[in-house]
């Protein structure tokens, strides 16, 4: 696949539901409960139970990946969490090829993910993967 700077990453979405974040929650060894008892969430401010950091940076790579293709490789992903998303809520991770260097075939992605709440950026990010 040809790539240029400036070219989008199609955009992957994913809901994760209340079931979704308690497997994920504990495959990550991660049980704190604001991610899957609605009123612990809420007595700490929030609307409800909110998706890890973690499953936000799975997205990006998934997003990474796919863009990479059959044959390519996700060498980074770092992503900074802007704002909570809740259980149910779709989210969607696009971007722009942000630089690209012939000589390795590194391909560097900027990301972002939108939350379903008015297109809330729920968190930004970068990935770097090599195409094949």
């Amino acid at each position: 696949m040809r790539v240029h700077t400036g070219q989008p990453v199609p955009p992957v979405e994913f809901t994760p539901d209340a079931v979704t974040l308690l497997r994920f929650g504990a495959v990550t060894r991660n049980a704190h409960r604001i991610h899957y008892d609605t009123g612990f969430a809420r007595s700490e401010g929030l609307e409800g139970p909110v998706v890890m950091a973690q499953l936000h940076g799975c997205l990006m790579h998934r997003a990474a990946m796919a863009f990479a293709g059959p044959g390519g490789r996700v060498l980074e992903v770092e992503w900074q969490n802007r704002a909570p998303a809740l259980a149910g809520e779709r989210l969607v991770v696009s971007g722009t090829v942000g630089a690209v260097d012939p000589a390795t075939g590194r391909v560097t992605l900027d990301l972002v993910e939108h939350g379903g709440r008015g297109d809330v950026v729920c968190c930004r990010g970068r990935a770097v993967v090599l195409m094949e």
